[in-house]
């Protein structure tokens, strides 16, 4: 297992984070405790939860498995999704972030966390508020860092210059959905991350189960997935191309005797500037296929390969000005 930088901070994680989504939800508590067991034994010290998983479960059950090794493991939740029926039980708000973090910790049976993300927009409070809200956790010890995900690259930039300008604690880390067939952060938001020095946490790097070999090219539904159950598929983001990306993906992963899901998160863990791949399972056997992405290369030919089938078009205005470098250096009379 390889171990990387958080973005410009001092903290180094697994290159796989363990997702914990399932937990609570198809994973049972005597399973869970597996698969964490598994993942230590693995190498993997970054577990990945939020508040609103499984209604709380995923919290509460990866607390119990954590017990006596919280010193050997990074522990990142999320607040901001609807935790109660009142108008102040989710968003950004100051009221929120306190209560939300108190209870996740009460939960996990922890005193801190490592990292701890806002998990989606909140047009209605300040970034401020937030901003200024989540400093003091930190400045308590009741947090380490700061992140965020599903941020657009303007709301990002414009935090990091909040905190910044104030001199608060500000984001180490980004959250996105990022894989074969959902390129979109390429565009704006992985250039905001290696400008301002921010570590890459990529979610679905199988895309839901897409990538995994369970789906033939033009299949989008298979019985007992997610895609059945309309649950964390996020077939909605997928790109045009995708059915062609998955037919290369098949090819690939059977020239390079891998499976599918092994080489699709392969190639995310390649990408330049990804920190970590979460990568969850309802199962040990699930996760141990999983595993097998980590401790190999992608040969050149083979991540050519996909890299290109997936590529998305340029849009406005990269697509029109990706050529001005060239034509301002051209129009220059060299001696």
């Amino acid at each position: 297992m390889d171990y990387r930088r958080m973005g410009r901070s001092g903290l180094k994680v697994s290159e796989l984070c363990l997702g914990t989504m399932t937990f609570g939800h198809s994973t049972d508590e005597t399973e869970a405790a597996k698969i964490v067991d598994m993942a230590f034994d693995a190498g993997i010290n970054f577990f990945d939860t939020a508040n609103s998983y499984a209604e709380t479960r995923s919290e509460t059950i990866l607390g119990n498995t954590l017990k006596g090794r919280r010193d050997k493991a990074i522990i990142a939740t999320k607040f901001s999704n609807p935790m109660g029926p009142g108008p102040n039980d989710s968003g950004m708000s100051r009221v929120h972030i306190m209560q939300a973090l108190d209870e996740s910790l009460r939960r996990l049976q922890m005193d801190y966390v490592d990292l701890y993300y806002i998990h989606h927009v909140d047009e209605q409070t300040p970034l401020e508020e937030m901003l200024r809200a989540l400093d003091d956790l930190v400045r308590m010890g009741k947090v380490r860092y700061i992140a965020c995900s599903n941020y657009q690259a303007w709301r990002l930039m414009e935090s990091l210059w909040i905190s910044d300008s104030n001199g608060w604690a500000r984001f180490e880390c980004y959250q996105p959905q990022y894989n074969l067939v959902v390129r979109d952060i390429e565009q704006e938001l992985m250039k905001v991350c290696s400008y301002k020095g921010l570590g890459v946490v990529c979610w679905a790097p199988m895309a839901g189960g897409f990538l995994t070999g369970k789906y033939a090219p033009g299949e989008r539904t298979i019985s007992g997935t997610r895609s059945e159950e309309n649950w964390a598929y996020p077939e909605a983001y997928f790109a045009a191309n995708a059915d062609e990306t998955l037919e290369t993906l098949l090819d690939v992963a059977k020239q390079l005797g891998k499976t599918p899901a092994q080489v699709a998160i392969r190639w995310v863990l390649e990408q330049p500037l990804v920190t970590s791949a979460i990568v969850g399972a309802r199962t040990t056997d699930q996760f141990a296929q999983n595993l097998g992405a980590v401790g190999w290369r992608l040969n050149g030919d083979a991540f050519d390969r996909l890299s290109r089938v997936s590529l998305l078009p340029d849009r406005y205005p990269e697509a029109m000005e990706k050529s001005m470098t060239e034509r301002r250096n051209s129009a220059v009379q060299m001696p």
